[in-house]
Order: structure tokens, then C-alpha cells, then sequence
């Protein structure tokens, strides 16, 4: 079943890229990246995660608020092109692993330069 759910979120991901790409039209999810999406295991709620490439909390609201607005139009054409039981309501949460990492390399970079000193 675990083979069947990674299956699954994998083709919810590349499908949710190719509708953001292709059908939304809202500048505010021009910059969204779809990192990744976790399904329950009975495949009714998907949590889909996003980063944009912008530190601006602002641009990030924007992005979210883009992103809940076309939910229905989403979820809809994901429905169409994936055969399933019942299409999974779509969550959207930031990735932070991004920020996380530069945060991360950041502070490496500070290290490595105090070392030098």
C-alpha cells in the first residue's frame, strides 16, 4: 500500500505543476514551486507543499492566498487527469526546508570565515 501512496503523491505533484504552469492564471502563483505532497493514508486529505524563491513574508502571503483561491480549480483538473476514487481535499503548506537550508549554510559559511581569522 506504502508503493501505491508514493505513486500517487508523486503524480499529484506533477500534475498540480503542470495546472499551475498551464491553467491558473493569477500572477500570484507565477513563482510557486511545488516541492512536495503527502497523502493520509486513505487517501482523502493531500497536504501539498510549496516554496517560492522570495524571502518576503509578503510575497509568500500573496503565494498562499493565490494558492487557496484556485483549491477548487486544482483539485477539479487533478481530478480529470488522475483516475481515482475520490479526488484528496488539497492542503497547501510552505516548505520551510529551503529556508531552513540556507539558514543552515549560513551559518557554516560564518564558522568557516571565523575559523580563517
Amino acid at each position: 500500500m506504502k508503493h501505491r501512496i508514493g505513486r500517487v503523491e508523486t503524480q499529484i505533484q506533477r500534475e498540480i505543476d503542470d495546472i499551475l504552469l498551464k491553467d491558473v492564471n493569477d500572477p500570484r502563483v507565477r513563482p510557486v514551486t511545488i516541492t512536495g505532497v503527502k497523502l493520509t493514508g486513505d487517501l482523502q486529505e493531500a497536504t501539498v507543499y510549496f516554496s517560492i524563491l522570495a524571502d518576503d513574508p509578503k510575497a509568500l502571503a500573496e503565494a498562499q492566498t493565490g494558492l487557496d483561491k484556485a483549491k477548487g480549480l486544482i483539485r477539479s483538473e487533478v481530478g480529470q487527469r488522475i483516475k481515482l476514487f475520490k479526488v484528496p481535499t488539497l492542503t497547501f503548506k510552505q516548505d520551510t526546508s529551503v529556508q531552513y537550508g540556507a539558514h543552515i549554510d549560513q551559518l557554516l559559511n560564518e564558522v568557516k570565515h571565523e575559523g580563517l581569522e
